[in-house]
C-alpha cells in the first residue's frame, strides 16, 4: 500500500466516524443517501458546505477540512492538520469558543452555534447556525469534535 492509498483510506475511516457520530448525535446523515465509503469521501470533501473536525489532544489540532474548509480558512491540507483549532478563532473570541466546546462535550451536539472566526492570512469571516458534535469510536469513547456549516459571511 502506498503513502498516498493509506492516508486516503484513514481519511475514509475518518470520515465514517463523522458521518456515523453526526447520525448518532442528531439523527440526520452527513451527506443524506451516501453510506461510508469512497463516495462519501470524494463527496464530503467536494461539498459547498464547510466540515472541520479535531482530535482529543490537550491543545485538539485539528485532523480534517474539506475543501470548502480548506478555502475558507486559507490553508492547504498540510497546514489545517497541524494547526490547533483554538487558533481558528481570534484570541478575544477564544474563551466563547472554549464555553462552546464545553457545551458540546455536556450535551452531544448543539446546530445553532454562530461566532466569529480568522483565516490563516487574518481574513475574519462570522459563521451562523453551524452544528457541533462530539466524535464517538466504535466503542462509543471520545474521539474529538466536529462542525459542519453552510453559512459564513466576511467581516
Amino acid at each position: 500500500m502506498t503513502n498516498e492509498s493509506a492516508a486516503t483510506e484513514r481519511v475514509g475511516r475518518h470520515l465514517a466516524m463523522l458521518a456515523r457520530s453526526f447520525q448518532h448525535w442528531t439523527g440526520r446523515e452527513l451527506l443524506p443517501g451516501v453510506p461510508p465509503g469512497p463516495e462519501l469521501t470524494s463527496g464530503v470533501f467536494a461539498a459547498p458546505f464547510v466540515l472541520v473536525s479535531h482530535g482529543t489532544e490537550p491543545d485538539p489540532l485539528l485532523n480534517y477540512g474539506n475543501r470548502t474548509a480548506l478555502k475558507l480558512w486559507e490553508m492547504t491540507w498540510d497546514e489545517l492538520t497541524r494547526t490547533p483549532s483554538r487558533l481558528t478563532a481570534e484570541a478575544p473570541n477564544r474563551e466563547e469558543r472554549a464555553r462552546l466546546l464545553a457545551r458540546v462535550t455536556r450535551d452531544g451536539f448543539i446546530d445553532n452555534y454562530s461566532g466569529v472566526r480568522i483565516s490563516k492570512t487574518g481574513r475574519r469571516f462570522r459563521i451562523d447556525q453551524a452544528i457541533v458534535w462530539n466524535l464517538l469510536t466504535e466503542s462509543g469513547e471520545p474521539a474529538g469534535q466536529a462542525a459542519k456549516f453552510d453559512r459564513w459571511e466576511f467581516l
